[in-house]
């Protein structure tokens, strides 16, 4: 079963921009819940819920239980989040539903661990992550909160690749290429030929 945090939400009587105004003017966030083969359900949520989800990696995969006053309960993924142009605080949120045996493409993002203990790191390699997020399909009840690289044995030159992540059970990567890099540690870098030469050439004037 996937992970989810619960949240509350109440109940929106009616759908439009007048309505949605009013919403907001009430201090609150206007949202829909669509999908899943059923009507959408209009809600209004609290404007610091979403602020503080979309602050913490990884609200692009978080299964959220919404409960909504005198309308039950409802299982799903935030898909679109329209924010204020000039305010930047979130205007409207939209969920899709989730519902069991259904198939759905996500974003998971990607942890990092092991970076203090990776020779080539201490060795003054640089860290590469090539993929922050991997898209992945996956059914509604193993959505996975994120994946995992570890660094801790890689030296420089090395990568990870996605069948080194952890976390990869039950999903399927959308990008269609085998064994994908995720992440490379790099050798240092070191001054060009140029800059080079401009040092000797000072050192020569002086």
């Amino acid at each position: 079963m996937s992970k989810f945090v619960s949240i509350e939400a109440s109940k929106r009587a009616k759908a439009g921009k007048g309505a949605a105004r009013a919403t907001r003017r009430a201090g609150l966030v206007p949202a829909v819940i669509y999908g899943g083969k059923k009507e959408p359900a209009l809600i209004a949520l609290d404007p610091r819920i979403i602020i503080k989800g979309i602050q913490t990696s990884g609200w692009r995969s978080r299964v959220y239980q919404i409960k909504i006053a005198d309308g039950g309960s409802e299982r799903a993924l935030i898909r679109d989040i329209q924010f204020h142009p000039v305010k930047d605080t979130p205007e409207h949120v939209d969920f899709l539903r989730l519902s069991a045996g259904q198939r759905v493409t996500v974003e998971v993002s990607v942890h990092v661990t092991g970076e203090d203990d990776a020779p080539g790191i201490k060795r003054g390699g640089v860290l590469n992550l090539v993929r922050h997020t991997v898209e992945v399909e996956a059914d509604a009840e193993h959505i996975p909160e994120f994946f995992t690289v570890d660094l801790s044995k890689l030296d420089i030159n090395d990568n990870v690749r996605w069948e080194d992540l952890e976390g990869t059970q039950h999903v399927t990567p959308v990008l269609q290429i085998p064994n994908f890099v995720i992440a490379t540690i790099a050798a240092p870098t070191v001054e060009s030929a140029g800059e080079e030469g401009e040092g000797a050439a000072e050192a020569g004037e002086a």
